[in-house]
């Protein structure tokens, strides 16, 4: 109970700092914010949601009318709406996936110019929260990010809400965090 009330107090604290900045965005609605991956070249590599036909979907980070601290990271498939999550996991790096009607699991990928197709994962954990990153074949870590039309950089992050290893089970598929968009902190 302690975590949840120490995360919303920082995401309060966030929003008090950056409100200002994306009060217009909001203002009309909510607005779609690119989710890519910034390779060591300084290229934006999109990130997509990959059915098993290897059909590509967008991927973006959601704000909607007057919250402009926490943005939802969703796939958008066939004109569904699929949310992502770290999922429960052995591996040293935690899967990041969509999830779908009844466990529908659709992999989470960042595309580079060539076509290649890098895996997104949880690398690292401090807290609540799950470090994402685009993983090359050798291993190189790029860092996964919200991109609002108007220039605005948020981190793309797996938050934790409670305690347990196992967060929630959604379509008989165990999250261990949602992933969302925040604010980059000074």
């Amino acid at each position: 109970m302690i975590r949840v009330a120490l995360v919303a107090c920082l995401f309060s604290t966030t929003a008090v700092l950056f409100s200002a900045s994306c009060e217009s965005a909001a203002a009309d609605g909510p607005s779609f914010w690119h989710v890519k991956a910034i390779h060591s070249d300084g290229a934006l590599l999109p990130i997509k949601a990959i059915d098993k036909d290897g059909n590509l979907h967008d991927v973006k980070a959601i704000q909607d009318a007057g919250n402009n601290h926490v943005l939802d990271v969703k796939a958008f498939v066939d004109g569904a709406v699929y949310p992502v999550k770290v999922l429960n996991g052995t591996d040293r790096f935690a899967p990041v996936k969509a999830i779908g009607p009844k466990g529908l699991i659709l992999d989470i990928k960042a595309i580079t110019p060539d076509d290649e197709k890098l895996d997104v994962k949880g690398v690292g954990r401090a807290g609540s929260l799950y470090h994402i990153k685009a993983l090359s074949p050798d291993r190189e870590m790029y860092g996964v990010k919200a991109v609002s039309r108007d220039g605005h950089v948020y981190d793309v992050k797996g938050v934790k809400m409670s305690e347990e290893e196992v967060e929630m089970t959604l379509e008989g598929v165990e999250v261990r965090a949602h992933i969302k968009a925040l604010p980059q902190v000074p």
